[in-house]
């Protein structure tokens, strides 16, 4: 008969769960390094200055909503177990907000120069996982922030949350009164020893087997429940199966970065999708994919019965656990056809494809294999994650990874400025030389390109295949361009005093703020 445990007891076990990080939120600190910068990003822009002290001040006021925020991630002894989240004992709002000017003349080119040197660095794990860029020297006197978070804290759903706990939904929105001080809880004493690390490597590895087998279960239970199913995943396995060709961008990434956008209204995506059905991430993958035809063709490369594999993430996440922080999606592949020359046959074939890929339960599969390989020791996920960049496959298992992600569908603020955008980022390399991310907000929607700075200079070429393949798309549809809305006059901004180029890390009055140079060996 099994003992009852006592609520403190229960307490310190749900403690200790919530300290652990997950089989895929490690997987994102194993498989990182130099050539693979694995933090997700943000570019915010607002319609005036944001006023620095103010701001941390403001960010550090609600740090207690998001406790781990101030958490370090510490290893396991021998690595037999998975890391946790704990307090960072030395924590310092300033060693996570910094103020940066922006080159000259302060546009467009040059914001998105400066996020590219941001996103080509590692962060320090000495430190909690997040850091915040307040960028001065913007043209018409604008505002922008520049939040980036490492990938084994948040994906992107668990990252747009987020946003929303720091940023408010009016102007005059008062930052919380009485904020609770900051007491770190004591470490808990690692025990060195072999075998009690061997005992939390096996129960991890019974927990990840449990998983398994409880994914396993649910997919039965579904294909079980509709014989049709059964069909469909039946169809989509010899895609899954199937290899696909190397694209002009398929090469061993360097690290470096660089960072593009473009943005359009989602009233015209909308009436897009009414006009050819399907659903609005189905006109996304539609402009991308006749993008990257263009592309191919930019690099005299036939697209003549090629495919292009796409990767999309999947939100796990149902009801109560959309609040939850950590890693909880799966991943959908799917194969597009490069050569259909027609744009709305095009928006139909990828409607029929994705849904086939979604009856067929392919995130559920994928899910499944994710989730064997958590049923193996940590030290075995650890060497096996480790070793993946080291390889080279004969052919690539997918192309690119697209993540669109819904965001607020009003305006959020911060510190009394509007927010007017915001560029989202998903993290590449290995020989994935360029990623896109996608974010709704406000009514528009919001394009953000990374691509390895080697492997694709020429991404801004991409972003502009893709204004040129929603315009053709969107005249194919029938649909009038929407009409702008009268854009607010910026606020006026103050002349900054911070270096060109550098980092000044905000200090109390009269003392001298040290400067740290921002990636200069990034290409621009």
């Amino acid at each position: 008969m099994e003992i009852p445990a006592k609520p403190a007891e229960r307490s310190a076990r749900k403690e200790d769960t919530s300290r652990q990080l997950s089989p895929v939120d490690a997987a994102f600190l194993y498989l990182e390094r130099k050539e693979i910068p694995l933090a997700i990003a943000s570019v915010f822009i607002f319609d005036g200055p944001i006023p620095f002290d103010r701001f941390a001040a403001s960010i550090e006021s609600r740090l207690h909503l998001i406790p781990r925020y101030r958490q370090v991630v510490v290893m396991p002894p021998y690595n037999l177990g998975y890391p946790t989240w704990e307090d960072d004992r030395h924590f310092d709002i300033h060693n996570h907000i910094f103020r940066v000017q922006l080159d000259a003349p302060g546009g467009e080119a040059e914001l998105e120069a400066l996020a590219g040197r941001i996103f080509s660095q590692l962060m320090d794990r000495s430190k909690p996982l997040w850091e915040c860029y307040v960028v001065d020297g913007l043209a018409d006197g604008r505002g922008a922030v520049i939040l980036r978070l490492h990938h084994s804290l948040v994906d992107g759903i668990a990252g747009v949350g987020l946003v929303k706990v720091l940023l408010d939904t009016t102007p005059d929105s008062a930052d919380p009164a009485g904020v609770p001080p900051f007491r770190p809880r004591r470490r808990r004493k690692q025990n060195p020893s072999l075998v009690n690390a061997f005992a939390t490597a096996v129960q991890s590895s019974v927990q990840g087997l449990m998983a398994a087998e409880a994914v396993l279960l649910d997919l039965a239970k579904s294909l079980l429940g509709d014989p049709t199913r059964v069909q469909g995943l039946v169809s989509v396995l010899p895609e899954l199966a199937a290899s696909v060709e190397r694209l002009p961008f398929n090469k061993p990434c360097s690290g470096d970065r660089k960072f593009c956008w473009a943005q359009f209204d989602l009233a015209d995506v909308e009436a897009i999708r009414a006009a050819g059905g399907g659903t609005v991430n189905d006109v996304i993958l539609t402009v991308l994919t006749r993008a990257l035809a263009r592309y191919v063709k930019l690099h005299r490369q036939t697209v003549v019965n090629r495919f292009v594999r796409i990767v999309c993430p999947v939100n796990l996440r149902h009801g109560e656990q959309n609040g939850d922080l950590g890693n909880q999606i799966s991943f959908m592949p799917v194969a597009l056809p490069l050569d259909v020359k027609d744009p709305m046959a095009m928006l139909k074939g990828v409607a029929a494809r994705t849904d086939a890929m979604k009856r067929g339960h392919a995130a559920d599969a994928v899910a499944l294999l994710a989730n064997c390989i958590a049923a193996t020791p940590p030290p075995v996920q650890a060497l096996f994650w480790w070793g993946i960049p080291q390889i080279t496959l004969p052919v690539p298992l997918f192309n690119m990874i697209c993540t669109n992600v819904p965001g607020s569908p009003v305006p959020l603020y911060s510190v009394g400025r509007r927010m007017i955008a915001t560029y989202p980022q998903v993290p590449t390399g290995y020989e994935l030389g360029i990623n896109v991310a996608v974010q709704s907000y406000d009514g528009r929607l919001f394009f953000g390109l990374i691509a390895d700075a080697h492997v694709a200079p020429d991404v801004v070429r991409l972003r502009d295949f893709l204004r040129a393949s929603f315009e053709e798309l969107r005249r194919a549809a029938g649909v009038k361009k929407a009409r702008k809305a009268r854009a607010r006059k910026p606020k006026s901004s103050t002349k900054p005093s911070t270096p060109v180029g550098a980092v000044a890390v905000s200090q109390p009055a009269g003392e001298t703020a040290p400067v740290v140079e921002i990636g200069a060996k990034a290409v621009a």
